[in-house]
């Protein structure tokens, strides 16, 4: 079994994995530069905060989380973004069981966000339409098997209706000409991921698949959503 040791080994799979991609895989659908969705879900509205001040929940996976994570850090009213497992159980929540793809958990994130800032609808346009191609089943780009699922996990029966109409949408309007493979399902326990995959784009900016597989997300960010864009990664700037 694989072990986590320091940077250069700690990319094992993704590396692997890229290069694979390399070899012939299917480019992702709608990446780089996105899509252009809905900016909320028609006739669908958060419910109004009745606390400004405290911040919700959302959990999403959608691909290797680095990517993901690099795009949410850079979301204006996202407070944090911590990379980790949900799916399986703890004693298998590890970088290298879940490498594995046979654990049941998808590295995926769990953002803390301002809803007074930005909505969970406005979360989910940023999470379809820049953050990972919602399209592809099992697998994102060159990250092949169930850990790499496209999935929201809802920590209230409010986000789980708004992501099913979200997908509703989406899929009646065709805009990705492909169904999308997005599961919704209530939230599981979410297990932290090991410090190295903490801020990992952010942090490695020269990696060889974080240029090629997670940049592309944040310019894409960046350039469909310039107000909703912040610069530096929130994790760098509260140094967590």
């Amino acid at each position: 079994m694989t072990r986590l040791v320091p940077q250069r080994a700690g990319l094992l799979w993704c590396t692997v994995l890229f290069v694979a991609g390399l070899a012939g895989i299917t480019a992702i659908n709608a990446l780089p530069g996105g899509v252009d969705l809905p900016r909320a879900v028609t006739g669908l509205h958060d419910p109004s905060p009745t606390d400004t001040n405290a911040l919700h929940t959302a959990i999403f996976a959608g691909g290797c989380f680095w990517g993901m994570e690099s795009v949410f850090e850079h979301v204006r009213g996202v407070e944090d973004v911590v990379s980790g497992y949900i799916g399986g159980r703890s004693e298998t929540a590890t970088y290298s069981y879940v490498s594995e793809g046979k654990t049941g958990h998808a590295q995926a994130i769990r953002i803390a966000f301002n809803p007074g800032v930005i909505s969970y609808t406005d979360l989910l346009q940023i999470f379809f339409s820049v953050a990972h191609d919602p399209t592809q089943l099992d697998r994102q780009g060159p990250d092949i098997g169930r850990q790499y699922r496209s999935a929201i996990f809802a920590v209230s029966p409010e986000q789980a209706r708004l992501a099913g109409a979200y997908i509703d949408q989406l899929d009646a309007s065709a805009v990705f000409h492909r169904s999308i493979a997005t599961t919704v399902i209530p939230a599981l326990p979410f297990h932290v991921a090991e410090t190295l995959h903490q801020n990992y784009a952010a942090r490695f900016p020269a990696n060889l698949y974080v240029r090629m597989y997670d940049a592309p997300l944040v310019e894409a960010l960046e350039s469909r959503f310039a107000e909703r864009y912040r610069p530096r990664s929130v994790r760098l700037t509260s140094n967590r």
